[in-house]
């Protein structure tokens, strides 16, 4: 069995801080596996009624697996999830769980307590470049083109006809039983209309009309599909926070093969490489930092701004060659905020280098050394 060694040190990391972490992420995105390949674990399945009916008494059964490691996968299929979990961290702390859900806790009134000071969570991505060396297929270009789900990655074609059984899914098992949202045509239709305009500034008056559904109801679609982690919000940075709330934000899809499916692309031209790489580059941040807390600067594309406490704004721009890459808009933002670090993360550099525009410095930088810097500031 593959190991994610990077996802199986994170939850090793928490368990050590708490006996409960919620393991979430979308469908298919790997939680599964995951928690099966963890060493000394005991797996429950609870969209199977046998299960269920195993923890109709909660505290019957944590008793009987007292001081294990269980995984209680698919935890939202429980008439009352957030009682096993709480009896779980109150009275059996040397019982590790890990649990698992598609959405974060507490995003569907079904959960009646969220935990708060009793769990961990973690949130699974799609694959990030340390899963490639773990799959062992370092071929990026197939990443971007099929995405981060482990089956459609790993298929031996282009698995065309997963992509809508997986949106099918998505319907039946996430949004309709723990969302009440009824018109399921006018969801999935914005569903296909944000990936395929992933990455661009969000107007919910532009949906509305080909949805046939209000501004308000595309806003309500919005927040499942950001709670479900099917979209990101990236809002705009300001040192002003109302600025930022009431100022339009840009909306990325989840993963790059879903982007390019409802683009219609079979190959990838390099006119495309850019804005998958923006994605990428973004996915990895939310893996490396499992924090959403990402803004960007008002510019064309792929100008990121990470914000943080009592420093300097990191200004990140993402390019998928370094001859692309135009110091206007890192210097405009400057203007504005000029003290702090300047970042250009592109596939192309092998290793870090310097170069000085209008005095101001920039450090091009591989995706490793990014990451690497990134995680030093944390």
């Amino acid at each position: 069995m593959v190991q994610r060694r990077f996802w199986a040190a994170r939850i090793e990391k928490a368990w050590k801080r708490r006996s409960v972490v919620w393991l979430s992420g979308v469908r298919r995105a790997g939680k599964t596996f995951l928690s099966q390949s963890l060493p000394h674990i005991e797996y429950f399945d609870c969209e199977l009624p046998r299960v269920r009916r195993m923890m109709d008494d909660s505290e019957g059964f944590l008793e009987g697996v007292r001081d294990r490691r269980i995984v209680l996968d698919e935890i939202h299929r429980l008439g009352n999830p957030s009682e096993i979990l709480k009896i779980a961290a109150d009275h059996y702390p040397k019982t590790k769980v890990l649990t698992t859900g598609s959405s974060t806790l507490g995003a569907s009134k079904k959960f009646r307590d969220t935990l708060s000071g009793r769990k961990e969570e973690i949130w699974l991505t799609p694959m990030i470049a340390s899963d490639l060396e773990d799959f062992g297929r370092l071929d990026l270009n197939h990443r971007l083109l099929r995405g981060g789900l482990p089956p459609f990655f790993l298929a031996e074609k282009l698995p065309e006809r997963d992509f809508q059984e997986w949106m099918d899914a998505y319907w039946a098992k996430d949004i309709a039983e723990l969302f009440r949202i009824e018109r399921r045509h006018s969801f999935q239709r914005f569903t296909e209309l944000l990936m395929a305009q992933s990455g661009g500034i969000f107007e919910a008056t532009r949906f509305a009309r080909p949805c046939e559904v209000s501004r308000a109801t595309i806003s309500n679609y919005l927040a499942v599909l950001a709670a479900t982690f099917v979209a990101h919000i990236v809002r705009p940075f300001s040192s002003h926070r109302s600025a930022e709330i009431v100022s339009a934000p840009k909306v990325y899809g989840f993963d790059t093969g879903f982007v390019c499916y409802h683009r219609g692309w079979h190959t990838l031209r390099n006119e495309d490489l850019g804005l998958l790489w923006e994605h990428f580059v973004l996915n990895e941040m939310h893996a490396h930092l499992q924090s959403r807390d990402i803004r960007y600067w008002r510019d064309k594309r792929g100008h990121f701004v990470l914000p943080r406490r009592a420093r300097q704004p990191l200004a990140i721009e993402c390019k998928w060659s370094t001859t692309d890459f135009d110091s206007a808009n890192l210097k405009a933002f400057r203007l504005r905020y000029p003290q702090g670090k300047n970042l250009v993360v592109a596939h192309d550099v092998r290793r870090s280098f310097v170069q000085k525009y209008n005095g101001f410095t920039i450090t091009f930088v591989n995706l490793s050394e990014f990451l690497a810097e990134l995680m030093s500031e944390h």
